[in-house]
This record gives structure tokens, C-alpha cells and sequence, in this order.
């Protein structure tokens, strides 16, 4: 961005109407969220035939890459792997009831876990 912060974006392929009502209600679910373990929704744009979302970045690499990485020189502890999967927890119990709205993700796997510093 123009003050030096790095973000992560989201861009869709060429999408039609049908498809962008679905986004648009991704994105008024997603700018509701607050929760120290979800990556925050910083903006978007929907005005062009394909849309973009624009996410904090978190720097760190998936879960993924991190449990299944053997040259990885600080592999991640099973009291490290035990609080990761509280926080995910917590998370989900704030997206299923905490919102005015429950949010399923439908898609939890440690690709989609985003590990911060």
C-alpha cells in the first residue's frame, strides 16, 4: 500500500452477478468479524468483473508448511501444535455463535491456518 504495509489479496477469477451477491455477502460477513484468529478483512473491490479482496498479511506461512516441512530449522513443539489447536477452536466457537450471523467455514485443514509471529 502507498504507507508501506504489506497486505494479501484475494483475486477471483471473472465472475458473474450470480457469483458476485455471493461474494458481496462474504464480504459483509467477513467485515464483521473481530477476532484475534481470523485474519481481518481490510477492504475489497467489486466494481470490475473480477473482484478483489484485500486481507491483512500474516507473514509466517501455513500450518501446513510448518508441521510438514523437514528442513524447517524450528519445528513446531507438541505444546506449540496443542495451543494452536485451542486458538483454532476458539476461532470457530466465535464464527459458529458469537456473530449476529453463524459463519461456517467448510473448509478447516492446515493449508487454510495462517500462522502468525
Amino acid at each position: 500500500l502507498s504507507d508501506g504495509k504489506i497486505v494479501a489479496i484475494k483475486k477471483f477469477t471473472k465472475v458473474g452477478e450470480s457469483q458476485l451477491n455471493v461474494i458481496i455477502n462474504e464480504v459483509v460477513l467477513l467485515s464483521q468479524i473481530n477476532h484475534r484468529n481470523v485474519v481481518k478483512l481490510l477492504g475489497c473491490c467489486l466494481e470490475t468483473e473480477v473482484p478483489l479482496l484485500v486481507y491483512e498479511y500474516v507473514p509466517n506461512g501455513t500450518l501446513a508448511q510448518h508441521i510438514h516441512n523437514p528442513n524447517e530449522e524450528f519445528p513446531i513443539t507438541w505444546e506449540m501444535r496443542l495451543q494452536i489447536a485451542a486458538d483454532i477452536a476458539n476461532a470457530l466457537a466465535y464464527m459458529h455463535s458469537s456473530s449476529w450471523m453463524p459463519i461456517l467455514h467448510r473448509d478447516i485443514k492446515s493449508s487454510n491456518i495462517l500462522q502468525n509471529p
